[in-house]
């Protein structure tokens, strides 16, 4: 029993070995078969992308050959045209070269006939000169005189001649200058004003409103300002409240809005109690008592006139005319003023007394509104007269009492004269009879300073002077350079309002008795 198992033992350790001898035998030649194909396969895949290599190699190299030609020809393009754009330039170049020689050779011409023609007229010059002594010394010989005397002679003449188209020339630049004058009207009114004095303005546009303590100024101003606008606002007048003690100052070019502001604060300082609501109220009950104010004002000037049958309306605005000033002088007293005038010349002269007492009050008319409506006060003061139908001695007085018009009756060259009487005797504008009395003098030095003058005399309150001359020293001619002489020293030395006239007067009488 065991022998037979160890002979089955040693049959299978001789048989396994054998079968796995075969075995590996066939892989082997199973692989030869696979690397074989493998091999096979790669010789392809590297004969393809040496094909592939070659073309792309063909094609990169035609590339580079189509990119060498273009750029050859683009090259050869840009030479091209460089080589065109230099030949240009030389051109160019060649033909300014040739017209600078031109010049240079017709320069060197003209050089050489100026040189000659220098020498020319040296010799001319040496040549007059030559007949000129020759001429003069058969001139001196046929008039008698020498040289130094025609000179003066001749001196004479050209002097008179120049004076006379000097004056003639002034006479004309004047003439010119009246035309000019609507143009050159708005400047002289701005000449006027800068040379009008601060302290006046100050006192014909303020109005000042005493407070019982400073306390009464934070409420004038009141919570975050709210009752110092609500005034301006409704009032349209400025409140300055500033370090003055127990003072608030109203500001306005308008003088009842100004009078109306400070009646109304006075009642809201008189009654304690300040808001908007309240100031609304004063305002309202200031305005009819200001109204009321002007229209009793207008009636009494027009009763202690004897003016009757005004339209209401002119007679408001002549109280109106109460709050206006000029030059410091009351607008309503200045007009009542020139109706009194009006009418004591009218009776001298034996016109109309009433219809110059209505012109000389209702010529200042316009006053009462140039200051809410455009326009001088005369244009303004004859749209009202026409507007409520006055009579046209009135209307032409009003308009002609400031020369822009000519007068066309007695009455109206009255108001003239009434209006210039009362701006300008003494103390009726702000002036003192000192200064009034010393500009006249001044004028008259300024007069008589000059050569030729035999006296002068300021009439009408200064505002024209009379220049008396000696005949045997100024000419004709002569007058009108004086008086512009004058009125130019005056310009410079005096301060005066207005205009002042210098009237120069040249008189030759010649006396004789019959025995």
């Amino acid at each position: 029993m065991f022998g037979i198992v160890i002979a089955i033992i040693a049959t299978l350790a001789v048989s396994v070995p054998v079968s796995v001898l075969t075995a590996n035998a066939r892989n082997r030649k199973a692989m030869e078969i696979t690397i074989g194909n493998a091999e096979d396969k790669a010789r392809e895949i590297i004969d393809e992308a040496i094909k592939a290599a070659d073309a792309k190699k063909r094609e990169a190299s035609l590339e580079v050959k189509e990119e060498t030609i273009k750029a050859r020809h683009d090259f050869e393009k840009e030479t091209k045209e460089r080589r065109a754009e230099l030949q240009k330039y030389e051109q160019r170049v060649l033909s300014k070269e040739e017209s600078v020689e031109k010049k240079s050779e017709l320069l060197e011409r003209k050089e050489q006939s100026l040189t000659a023609k220098e020498k020319n007229v040296e010799s001319e010059k040496a040549h007059v000169q030559e007949l000129k002594s020759k001429h003069l010394q058969e001139l001196e010989r046929i008039s008698g005189l020498t040289s130094d005397q025609a000179k003066e002679q001749l001196l004479s003449a050209v002097k008179e001649d120049v004076k006379h188209e000097t004056a003639m020339y002034v006479k004309e630049m004047e003439t010119r200058a009246k035309e000019d004058a609507q143009k050159k009207a708005k400047e002289y009114v701005v000449t006027a004003i800068q040379k009008c004095a601060v302290d006046h303005v100050a006192e014909t546009t303020i109005s000042l409103v005493q407070l019982p303590n400073d306390e009464m100024k934070g409420r004038i101003i009141g919570r975050e300002g709210r009752n110092i606008r609500s005034i301006e606002n409704i009032t349209g007048v400025e409140l300055i409240i500033d370090d003055t003690p127990e003072a608030v100052v109203l500001s306005s070019f308008n003088p009842v809005r100004r009078e109306i502001a400070r009646i109304a604060l006075e009642k809201l300082i008189v009654d304690g109690r300040i808001h908007p609501a309240r100031i609304e109220e004063m305002v309202e009950k200031a305005t009819k008592e200001v109204e009321n104010q002007m229209r009793e004002e207008g009636e009494a000037a027009t009763l202690e006139l004897g003016v009757h049958g005004i339209h209401p309306e002119l007679v408001r605005l002549l109280g109106r005319m109460k709050f206006r000033t000029s030059y410091g002088q009351n607008a309503l007293k200045h007009s009542m003023e020139v109706a009194q005038l009006s009418g004591l010349l009218a009776a001298e002269v034996g016109v109309d007394v009433r219809m110059a007492k209505r012109a000389g009050l209702l010529h200042d008319i316009g006053k009462a509104i140039d200051h809410e409506v455009e326009g001088s006060h005369v244009e303004l003061g004859v749209n009202l007269c026409k507007k409520y139908k006055e009579n046209p001695i009135v209307i032409n007085a009003v308009a002609s009492h400031h020369g822009d018009v000519e007068p066309e009756s007695m009455i109206a060259c009255l108001v003239q004269a009434a209006d210039a009487i009362s701006a300008a005797r003494p103390g009726a504008r702000s002036e003192t009879l000192e200064s009034y009395t010393t500009r006249l003098k001044q004028l008259e030095e300024i007069a008589n300073s000059f050569q030729g003058v035999d006296k002068s005399f300021a009439i009408q309150a200064g505002r024209e002077i009379r220049v008396m001359v000696v005949p045997e020293q100024i000419s004709d001619d002569d007058m009108i350079l004086l008086a512009r002489d004058i009125s130019k020293q005056v310009e410079e030395n005096l301060d005066y309002p207005g205009q002042i006239k210098v009237n120069v007067i040249r008189e030759s009488r010649v006396v004789d008795y019959a025995r």
